[in-house]
């Protein structure tokens, strides 16, 4: 095989010795598909197993809907609860192995938010297909803003946070006990800050850090991008109800250029890129609301596995073990009740 970004040839140029390996981790956030879905290499139980167990101690994941497995028939409001029957059908496969393998333990599937009277009964259906394993929903809110610049560009309606049925169905969420996260771009935090607050009932997840973009057009603008998002993470850090996932910094759309390097970034690497934007939202949010994710295998196109979870560790170095515990395990944890 030869290497090209994102490839395990590609990959296996940079090996690392495994930092603290005893560490228990939950890893929060990570997708399976299959090949071609939305143009990427396969991503499946096998590759899953092969990233968690490469050495760090992943003991549970939670798998984040991304439009696979959906039912090709019946309605159409519906149709996304074959995906939550998928994973669960993954899930029970996993168990089944035994072994030191992680398990996927929690799922989060999709529902439109705005489907009114609808959401109850797609909810019901989730946690039918997600036998004990459906967690909550992602109803993503990005919207890029020249989509053709985008790697897998965001194309929600626009103002979506700020619409009054969307709202609405966040606090449905809260009251029947299940979660909302969305993925977002770095300058649609402000609004996703007034959806918070708007549904103070309801957990809500930050994923990738609000996604700060560095690509193409914001190539150039990597200093006004970093100024605004340390403002806007400091007010959304405000709502009580909000917690952020650490990780999801390694797409292409963050333009640090890993994806097109000829070797993947080293934890140093990383780490030191990017140190600024997760101690911040440390910071702001503490340890007890701010969990690690991997956000496989779409930051696979920069850096392996095994090495991204030594950079959160490098990140995490001068923290309290109380601290690190809940960054790596015990805030995901609770949040999803695993």
């Amino acid at each position: 095989m030869n290497p090209s970004p994102g490839n395990q040839a590609w990959l296996d140029q940079v090996k690392e010795d495994v930092l603290e390996p005893g560490r228990p981790i939950i890893d929060p956030h990570h997708h399976l598909w299959p090949e071609g879905h939305l143009g990427l290499r396969q991503y499946l139980l096998a590759e899953l197993w092969r990233d968690t167990g490469s050495g760090h101690k992943i003991e549970r994941t939670v798998f984040l809907e991304c439009g696979t497995g959906y039912r090709a028939s019946g309605p159409e409001h519906l149709k996304p609860v074959g995906e939550t029957a998928f994973v669960a059908d993954v899930a029970a496969e996993m168990s089944k192995a035994g072994g030191s393998n992680a398990v996927i333990a929690g799922i989060v599937g999709y529902a439109d938010l705005t489907g009114g009277d609808q959401l109850d009964e797609v909810l019901d259906a989730h946690a039918t297909a997600g036998r004990g394993l459906f967690r909550g929903i992602r109803h993503a809110g990005a919207r890029h803003p020249r989509p053709e610049e985008g790697f897998l560009p965001g194309r929600a309606p626009a103002g979506l946070f700020l619409d009054s049925a969307f709202q609405a169905g966040v606090r449905r969420l809260g009251q029947r006990g299940y979660t909302y996260e969305s993925w977002l771009y770095h300058f649609q935090i402000a609004e996703f800050a007034a959806l918070a607050r708007s549904a103070p009932d309801t957990v809500i997840i930050l994923d990738h850090l609000g996604t700060p973009l560095g690509a193409k057009s914001f190539r150039d603008r990597r200093d006004e991008t970093l100024a605004n998002w340390r403002t806007d993470i400091a007010l959304l850090a405000q709502c009580p109800n909000v917690h952020v996932k650490l990780g999801g910094m390694a797409m292409p759309d963050n333009g640090f250029g890993w994806d097109v390097a000829a070797r993947p970034a080293t934890s140093d690497e990383l780490s030191t890129a990017q140190r600024e934007y997760y101690l911040h939202a440390i910071a702001c949010f503490g340890p007890q609301r701010c969990m690690f994710e991997s956000n496989f295998p779409v930051d696979r196109l920069s850096i392996s596995y095994a090495v991204l979870w030594n950079a959160f560790k490098k990140i995490a170095a001068g923290f309290s073990e109380s601290d690190k515990s809940a960054l790596f395990h015990d805030t995901a944890a609770r949040v999803y009740r695993l």
